[in-house]
Parts: C-alpha cells; structure tokens; sequence
C-alpha cells in the first residue's frame, strides 16, 4: 500500500532541511526560493518497537518495517493557484499526497531570507490555505456550473445530492477556509474527498519549525501559540520540532541520537513523532506476517477485512482467501511462543468478515 505526504510551506521555511533528516538524503536547502522545483521523494520506515520485539523473538532472515514516502514540495508563493511563482506544479504535487505536512517557520533569523520579508505564522498559513482555496473553488465551481441546472429544473436526485454538498463548501472556500471545516456528515465528506479530489479536504499536520533555543523552552514560544490556535480551529494537530536539530540527528548512530536525545530531555526524535503522526491521520495500522524468512509490517486502512488484507500481500491471497489464523502482539509479548499462545487457546481463526486489528499477527490460507 503506497501512501504518500506532501512536504509544503513558504520558501524557505525549512521544508528541505526537514526532508533531509527524515530521510538522511542530501537534496538541496538552499536559502533562496525555488530551491526545489521536482518534488523530492524519499521512503521512511515508520518506527515500531513491535517490529523490533517480533524480530529479536522469531530471528528471522530478514525484517521488514511498514514504510511511508513523503514528497518534497517547491515552496507556494502568494498568487499560486492563479499561476505565480510555480503555482501550478505545486498543486500538482499536492494533489497527488494523501496528506499534507506544512512546515511553518516559527524562528527569527537575520541570515534567511523570508519571502515576504518577516516572520508571521498566521499570515503564512493564510498564504498557503487562501491559494489552495482558491484553486478548490475553481473545482467546485466547475462541478456545480455543469449539475445546478439539472438539480433546479430537471430535479435530478444525483445532482441534487452533490448541491446539497458543493454549496456549503464553496462558501468556506470563498472565505479563503479550507473544505476540512465545513459541516458535512462522514459520508457526505467522503463522497466529496473520492470525487472532487480537493486540496483542502486532504487531512494535515502543522510542522512549528522553531528555534534551537525555543525547543527547549517551547510553552513560551510565541510563535508556536499562534500556530496551535489556528490548527485547533481545523481539529489538525502541531509537532513542533527544530529542522536543525533533526538535521544533526539524521548524522549520528543510533546510540549517539539516543544520547543527544536524553540530552533534550526527550526520548523520540520530532520526526518519529511526525511519521507516526502522519500514518495515524490516515487512518492506518499495521498487522504483521513472521516465521523464520521473515517478520514484516503490512500497512492497512482501518476498517480493511480479512481478505483484503491478505490481498496487500498478493491479489492471490485475497482471490482464494480461506481463513486467517490470528493472534494479537500483546499475547505473543506475554506467551513468548506460538506454542504458548496455542496451547493458552490464543489463536483465533477468522472468516471473511472479521475486520483486521492494529496488531494482529496473521497466517492467511488460501486456494487459488
């Protein structure tokens, strides 16, 4: 299942450096805008002490962790969705994430340049969440200049159904607010992320890149309390980190970032926070395959049954699926062995219809 998020900001707020250390890659950071124009891709594991347990436990030959890619977006400008700066290659991109990670620079600094010359959060999120209104209310106006007719005269029930849905959402886009706040009910929502593909209904995270010295005192960073303002207004969560110290993470061996992660006072790096964000605001969770091969994370969508799980490993899977044999992580935690965990009545076999837990452990049979 590739699942991917979009890296977005202002020039120069620290989306290439923060992409750097996710990574550990060496794109660009420049300090001037446009620095990236392709967006840059790179594939992270999700970090997950299961994993790690299951591994130390099976001795596999191999251990493969759930993996997430996220793109590195060219900085918006003020105009975007009219074309300005590299407007339309930008939303682009975005339009093919799932989720959008916006860097917002939450630092003074003398040596970078800031596009629009000072540091104001709520401007610069204004900036990004007006253009990409504005380029969502080109696409619901569109779709409602080609069904209002057929709603008002023709009384098509389709057509008046998605009215009901494009109305309230092209007067919060005309406002400059993002679809995410309208008042929709879940299935209207997701009637309108599968068919109008909008920018603002995809789910976000806020990214406060604050200063070295602001990290370690951050309930008195005044820029960071404006960007928690705005995103409790959208129900959207902030991860304040330091791009720069993320970056000097990325550089060092497991034990030394442990270390220097003590040294914080914390004990998990911003961008672990940020990747186990990410995979949780789209609804993911992880079930697992293990024997001597191999252990290995699967991602799945919650809500994914049986089979269509054991379709993420191979279509074949899902085409002859028979049953699943299944046990939890935490019985196998406490058990320490599958022949424990038999013999304590722990192994479950599911049907068809059983929908697949964050957790689960799973042999699936099948006939093809």
């Amino acid at each position: 299942m590739s699942l991917k998020a979009g890296i977005v900001g202002l020039p120069n707020v620290g989306k290439s450096t923060l992409f750097n250390a996710i990574t550990n890659s060496r794109v660009e950071a420049a300090n001037y805008p446009f620095a990236t124009i392709n967006p840059n891709t790179g594939v992270v594991n999700v970090p997950d002490e299961r994993v790690d347990f299951l591994s130390n436990l099976f001795n596999p030959k191999k251990t493969i962790k759930a993996t997430f890619e996220f793109y590195d977006i060219a900085g918006l400008v003020r105009g975007a969705s009219h074309g300005e700066g590299l407007g339309n290659q930008f939303l682009g991109h975005i339009r093919e994430c799932d989720a959008i990670v916006e860097v917002v620079r939450c630092f003074d600094s003398n040596e970078i340049i800031h596009v629009d010359e000072t540091v104001d959060p709520k401007r610069d999120i204004e900036t990004i969440n007006l253009e990409l209104a504005m380029a969502d209310l080109s696409t619901v106006e569109k779709r409602l200049s080609a069904i209002e007719n057929k709603a008002r005269v023709n009384k098509d029930k389709e057509s008046i159904y998605e009215v009901s849905i494009l109305k309230p959402l092209q007067e919060l886009l005309q406002n400059g607010e993002p679809a995410r706040k309208a008042n929709l009910k879940p299935e209207d929502y997701e009637f309108a992320f599968k068919n109008y593909h909008l920018l603002t209904l995809k789910p976000i995270i806020y990214v406060a890149n604050v200063s070295d010295s602001d990290y370690s005192d951050l309930d008195n960073c005044k820029y960071l309390n404006i960007v928690k303002e705005i995103a409790a207004s959208e129900n959207a969560q902030v991860i304040p980190i330091s791009c720069e110290i993320e970056a000097e993470l990325s550089e060092l061996s497991a034990e030394e970032r442990i270390e220097f992660l003590n040294t914080l006072g914390v004990n998990e790096s911003g961008l672990d926070k940020i990747i186990k964000a990410t995979y949780k605001l789209l609804n993911l969770s992880t079930f697992f395959t293990v024997g001597p091969d191999e252990v290995r994370a699967w991602t799945f969508k919650q809500g994914m049954l049986a089979p269509e799980c054991a379709g993420i490993i191979h279509s074949d899977f899902e085409k002859g699926f028979i049953k699943a044999e299944v046990y939890s992580y935490e019985d196998i935690v406490q058990y320490k062995s599958e022949a424990a965990l038999k013999e304590a009545g722990k192994l479950r076999i599911e049907g068809k219809s059983y929908p697949m837990k964050d957790g689960d452990i799973v042999f699936f049979r099948f006939n093809v």
